[in-house]
């Protein structure tokens, strides 16, 4: 089973496109798991425990495991969820791009050491950078389009022949990198007139799309400008708003009930 397919059969068996972040920091943790031997690992045990019947995927952000010096706890929380969600993607957001041989070892770390089913990645450096990432035919490689954050039209919305930078993203991601047919596109909720443009643009590759909750994105804009032909094709990431929904020693059950919610409310409007 490629990505594609892990990813559409995950989201309908839990009838959800909810991506749940897993992104703990030490400092926000709840009390309860101060002491412990691998408080991260704990700490995400728990909200995938809670989360597991609600979501599409899992997206753990390798800078704040490697940033803690936390990669055996990134591992464990990868291991858990093949053990206990074994049907739910993982997509390993790290957005690496560096020269051929440099993007080999990056693809083996994502693919190989930590066994993500995806990985997001950065297009800036061309072809070469993503093509080590690409040949690994059963695993996603999701490809950074339109982001999220303010700055993010500095370089994006650069006009290029006629055409804005993401579109040309898009585009290439469509017609040229997709060889394979396991490419995605980051696409940020907090641009929803661009998310709408790209989905013109690429009406069947999957959207991972970061910005709703802390960040502000539009869930109903979303669901509406993002969705595919069949009424999918998207991973709508919510971080800080599920795994810090509940900072309390109930904090798992805090989590399953705002990724429960979520879902809701994003199925109203599909």
């Amino acid at each position: 089973m490629n990505f594609y397919e892990k990813l559409k059969n995950a989201a309908q068996l839990n009838r959800s496109l909810v991506c749940v972040g897993l992104d703990p920091d030490l400092k926000k943790l709840p009390a309860c798991l101060a002491g412990k031997k691998n408080p991260i690992f704990e700490f995400n045990k728990a909200i995938i425990d809670a989360t597991r019947d609600w979501v599409c995927c899992y997206k753990p952000q390798v800078a704040y495991y490697a940033g803690q010096g936390a990669e055996a706890e990134l591992r464990m929380t990868i291991d858990y969820i093949r053990e206990q969600a074994p049907l739910v993607p993982v997509i390993l957001d790290a957005k690496r791009g560096d020269i051929g041989s440099t993007a080999e070892m990056y693809a083996r770390e994502a693919f190989e050491q930590y066994n993500a089913d995806a990985v997001t990645v950065n297009p800036y450096m061309g072809f070469d950078t993503l093509k080590p990432f690409l040949d690994y035919a059963d695993r996603g490689v999701v490809i950074l389009c339109r982001t999220s954050n303010p700055n993010s039209g500095d370089l994006q919305n650069l006009m290029c022949d006629g055409k804005m930078v993401y579109e040309h993203v898009a585009e290439l991601a469509r017609d040229k990198w997709n060889y394979n047919h396991n490419v995605a596109l980051v696409i940020g909720a907090t641009y929803p007139e661009e998310l709408r443009h790209v989905r013109e643009l690429c009406p069947e590759l999957p959207f991972l799309v970061p910005g709703v909750g802390a960040q502000g994105g539009d869930v109903e804009k979303v669901v509406r400008y993002g969705c595919d032909a069949s009424g999918g094709g998207l991973a709508i990431n919510s971080s800080r708003g599920i795994i810090y929904a509940d900072r309390s020693e109930a904090f798992g059950a805090g989590a399953g009930r705002a990724a429960r919610e979520l879902r809701d409310l994003i199925n109203s409007f599909r």
